[in-house]
């Protein structure tokens, strides 16, 4: 038997989510065309035969502007130095100078498997000249795929089960994460907001569940709370006449009952929490 850890890092918006959703085929991770959607590390979790890999999907590499996004890139560095193997996941436009240096070479005695994602979208001529940028500043396993399709994972899957270290699996072979049902919730509406509403108010948006009741008769009653930075954001996400607010709770009730598998009742409201990005205190409340 064979199990590790396997962080996946990169730039923002270059495929990680998707990444680890088409691996696990479920939908763990919640994903955006807006940069920096994912702000905490999700663990999923993939067994095959004797292999269990744990998949730590972590933010998008950043330099940090403010508390949230410090304590953003500092999950990044803990997702990498607990891995046993690392996914450096890049896009066709790869450049050298995005190069994450100093992360990588913390981390010199591990794994490194480079996966250049998005391959659909570029002939393959146009993949030559981003191997040979990688090949230069000595990336020795690189992989071409597609997290949208699918093309490679099946060699991306081989070369992570040949690197995995001898050892006993960590969780029954059924589990998909170690998060509980809570978080996804919050995450699912969050992606709402983030596909909905441009801007600032996706990013200055963040959701916590209230009160989650299972019912054993009916449908099970989620109560989440929507915070914003400013009354002026809060009109924005309640729109005219809760219209806007509607919108996101009808279409995040039908992701949530999709991962769930069973009907809920969502009911949603909106608080202003000034500068909750940079309050400490907060974002400890947050779990970060």
């Amino acid at each position: 038997m064979k199990s590790g850890y396997i962080s996946i890092i990169g730039k923002p918006n270059v495929g990680k989510s998707t990444l680890l959703n088409r691996l696990l085929e479920i939908k763990l991770s919640i994903v955006s065309s807006k940069p920096q959607t994912t702000r905490k590390r999700i663990l999923g979790i993939l067994t095959e035969g004797d292999n269990q890999c744990y998949f730590l999907d972590t933010p998008g590499l950043i330099k940090p502007d403010y508390e949230l996004q410090k304590l953003m890139v500092n999950q990044i560095k803990k997702a990498a130095k607990d891995a046993d193997i690392i996914i450096w996941i890049v896009d066709p436009w790869f450049k050298p100078e995005d190069f994450p240096d100093a992360l990588l070479k913390s981390c010199q005695k591990k794994p490194l498997i480079c996966v250049i994602n998005k391959i659909d979208l570029v002939p393959k001529t146009k993949l030559l000249p981003v191997i040979d940028k990688l090949e230069k500043i000595n990336i020795k396993e690189i992989i071409p795929i597609s997290a949208l399709n699918g093309d490679g994972l099946v060699t991306l899957k081989k070369t992570l089960f040949r690197h995995l270290p001898e050892g006993p699996f960590l969780y029954p072979v059924d589990d998909i994460s170690d998060s509980p049902e809570r978080f996804f919730v919050a995450e699912l509406i969050r992606e709402r907001v983030f596909e909905f509403f441009k801007k600032e108010i996706p990013y200055s948006t963040c959701v916590v569940i209230d009160e989650f009741k299972e019912r054993e008769k009916g449908k099970d009653y989620i109560r989440a709370l929507i915070y914003v930075e400013r009354k002026s954001q809060k009109g924005i996400l309640i729109g005219k006449k809760g219209e806007a607010l509607k919108k996101v709770g009808a279409e995040a009730r039908k992701e949530i009952e999709n991962f769930l598998g069973r009907e809920v009742y969502l009911e949603l409201w909106v608080k202003v929490k000034e500068k909750w990005r940079k309050d400490k205190k907060f974002l400890k409340e947050l779990g970060y």
